[in-house]
């Protein structure tokens, strides 16, 4: 329940936001009708009220949106204007046109509930700008055209064309009338900002046309005057034979019929829902709110659904209406419920005065309203190279509206908008590094005469980091930059981190790919496939899906970017033979540190070793324990790897037979920095320093030979380290 106060708020905001709505609203509706005839303005106006009623009872309560207004609007205007043009133009007649209107109100809601229901609502809004922009501008251009022959007293079924250059068909009386009502339209916000501009403009207007009427009394009959409304609902102004008249001919109404509605109604859906949306996420901003986007596409379409079954125009929320009814101190829908309230009270209450209200004065409120509506922001795109494309987006969508008509025109600047995405797609670098196997290694640290190898032959190797979308448009920019690698390297290694999509044309490029690498003995490998891309998609699956990389296939995959350099690495490594004898436990002497030394010297160290044996996945040490450990590697591998929060862990090292760790502790006695995990079963020689130490007091000169070879092994690793970075900086 709302406060007094906030029922105070919501009042005045419903009254202010009815007295600019109502106007547009009959204005609207007149436009629409009138094609079929002056007789039928009156239909329009009626409409136009019934409309403005419906929506503002319904469409508020349903929707919930707070302050939203829901008014007859200018694309629906344009879009129902058009088709009763094309509908005259067919020779069909008027009844059938006035149910054809009543019918396709009734679809474009009944099609806003379905979006609302489906969940269209997060996504229908998403309208690339320039179609938005360029329909817009479209529709005001439509609405001036429209309005302009009505605005110098043409008769109805005068043509843009002919109103201009035939003086003769012009009216002083309208033009006078017009010229006033603009002028006041125009002016009104620097005068007084506590009545609406359209309001004082067709009040003046009106008042205007009775000061001339003064010097013709002809002016003062209703009966088949032009440059009045008319009686409300024809069949003598009366309110039930308005309604009535649209439901004339109903069994007339045939599947035919209703195919060719479906789509003028789908585009008047979708804009309609857009209008909204899009007045929705403004108040979002102002007020700090959010909106139920799919609950508002169902009350929308509640409401235009019940101004179809009344005879009533359909509408979409108003931004103008919003805005003046927040200004006026509204703080819920309730000011919605209020507008149409008052709405269809002024019209019970008026509806004799307003049969007098004077067309062109519409007319030129309509022409200011289509002038506002033409984006003259766009043209600031022509300023700069990277937005002339969008331009010429909002200038075709303008063009196909103004020469072929507004649904076409949708369709033009949705498909040329999706053109302008691909282009930038296709423009964008899909390649966001490449590194050769002998610059970038694994984290497996190796002995010297292993990465001697490695760096001699590490060149097979090359390592391209994607990014971006990998689909049709960019396919071939990939293959044409892998296409001179895969003729060189044996193995290539794609980074897939960072890539947004994929799609099957990329997919079949690769699996291409593979298949040229299998000709020549080679592989392709994948790394760091996405597991949860933007899409929802599962790159990983969708590969398997697929069958990239079935077993024993010249392609393989992997979850981290270093283990397939490490899989590269160790398949270089064996073809050089440096690991003919992995299964064998390395003696002492075997060892890099222990090389060339004396044998006596090698014995009495080796007595006084530990030997540890890990199954995979064993702890060896855990970060923050104390220990002062060199841990010598006899067989297996070990990989060193960093407690994060979560329960996740970094991958630091691995280190592989042959090789030691847990030289930080053991030359500094802090406590274990990492955790140092068996990633196969391990086999291995314990140092501690208290050992080390004893041992040196009795082999001085052997003792310092093993500091030097730590000392050099650790030089040699970052050495390594300054070279990889170096690469990456390159590149």
């Amino acid at each position: 329940m709302n406060k007094p106060e906030n029922l105070a708020g919501d009042f005045w905001g419903g009254l202010a936001a009815m007295l600019v709505a109502l106007p547009s609203a009959i204005a609207f509706g007149v436009t629409i009708y009138a094609s079929l005839g002056g007789s039928f303005a009156a239909y329009g106006a009626l409409a136009g009220i019934l409309g403005t009623t419906a929506l503002g009872l319904v469409a508020s309560l349903a929707g919930g949106t707070k302050r939203l207004i829901t008014a007859p609007c200018a694309p629906a205007a344009a879009v129902l204007s058009a088709f009763a043009i094309q509908q005259v133009a067919l020779d069909t007649p008027d009844t059938t046109i006035l149910l054809l209107l009543v019918v396709l109100a009734l679809m474009t809601g009944a099609l806003q509930m379905i979006f609302g229901l489906v969940g269209l609502g997060g996504l229908i809004k998403y309208m690339p700008y320039p179609v938005v922009s360029g329909y817009l501008s479209g529709v005001g251009l439509i609405i001036i055209g429209s309005q302009v022959p009505k605005f110098l007293g043409a008769p109805a079924d005068a043509t843009l064309w002919q109103a201009l250059t035939l003086p003769a068909m012009w009216l002083s009386q309208s033009i006078v009338v017009g010229i006033v009502t603009i002028t006041v339209m125009v002016l009104a916000p620097h005068w007084t900002k506590a009545v609406p501009g359209a309001i004082l403009a067709l009040l003046a207007g009106t008042a205007t046309y009775f000061l001339l009427s003064l010097g013709d009394p002809a002016m003062l009959v209703l009966e088949k005057n032009q440059l009045v409304v008319g009686a409300l609902g024809g069949e003598g102004g009366s309110f039930t034979g308005g309604m009535a008249a649209r439901w004339q001919g109903v069994r007339g109404l045939g599947l035919n019929d209703l195919r060719g509605l479906l789509v003028p109604a789908l585009t008047l859906a979708v804009l309609l829902s857009i209008d909204t949306l899009k007045t929705c996420v403004v108040l979002d901003a102002l007020t700090r709110s959010r909106h139920n986007s799919n609950r508002e596409l169902i009350g929308q379409g509640l409401g235009n659904v019940t101004a179809g079954l009344i005879g009533g125009m359909p509408g979409a929320g108003q931004m103008g209406a919003t805005m003046v009814n927040m200004s006026s101190g509204a703080v819920s829908r309730m000011s919605g419920v209020i507008e149409g309230a008052l709405a269809l009270i002024a019209f019970l209450a008026l509806g004799s005065l307003i049969a007098w209200v004077p067309v062109a004065a519409l007319a030129a409120i309509l022409i200011v309203v289509g002038i506002r509506m033409i984006d003259r922001h766009s043209f600031q795109f022509l300023k700069s190279r990277h937005t002339i494309f969008d331009f010429a987006v909002i200038l075709a969508v303008v063009t196909v509206a103004l020469t072929v008509g507004l649904i076409p025109a949708s369709g033009t600047g949705v498909v040329l908008a999706i053109v302008l995405f691909i282009r930038e797609q296709i423009r964008g670098q899909i390649v966001r590094r490449k590194v050769y196997g002998n610059q970038s290694f694994s984290k497996q640290i190796r002995l010297h005469d292993a990465m001697k190898i490695l760096e001699q032959r590490g060149d097979q190797a090359v390592i391209f980091e994607l990014q971006g979308s990998l689909f049709f448009g960019t396919a071939n920019q990939l293959y044409t930059t892998l296409e001179p690698e895969i003729k060189t390297r044996k193995y290539i290694l794609l980074d897939m981190a960072r890539v947004q999509t994929i799609d099957i044309t990329a997919a079949h490029m690769l699996e291409q790919i593979r298949d040229m690498m299998a000709e020549k003995g080679g592989f392709l490998v994948l790394a760091r496939l996405p597991h949860n891309l933007p899409s929802g998609l599962d790159m990983q699956k969708y590969m398997d899906q697929l069958g990239l990389a079935p077993l024993k296939s010249a392609a393989r995959i992997f979850d981290e970017l270093d283990a397939a350099q490490e899989w590269v690495e160790n398949r270089i490594l064996k073809e050089a033979a440096l690991e003919h004898a992995e299964e064998k436990l390395l003696d002492l002497h075997e060892l890099g540190l222990f090389k060339g030394r004396k044998e006596e010297t090698l014995a009495a160290l080796e007595l006084r070793l530990d030997k540890r044996s890990f199954k995979t996945g064993e702890k060896i040490f855990g970060r923050g324990e104390a220990g002062d450990e060199l841990f010598l590697i006899r067989k297996g591998s070990v990989r060193i790897m960093l407690p994060l929060e979560g329960g996740q862990s970094h991958h630091v090292s691995s280190f592989g037979r042959g090789d030691f760790f847990g030289e930080m502790a053991f030359l500094d006695g802090a406590a274990r920095s990492a955790d140092a995990i068996a990633f196969t079963d391990v086999d291995l020689f314990v140092l501690s320093r208290k050992t080390f130490d004893a041992f040196a007091d009795e082999h001085k000169k052997a003792s310092l030979k093993l500091m030097e070879g730590l000392a050099s092994a650790l030089a040699g690793r970052l050495r390594y380290a300054n070279a990889e970075l170096r690469a990456l900086h390159m590149y």
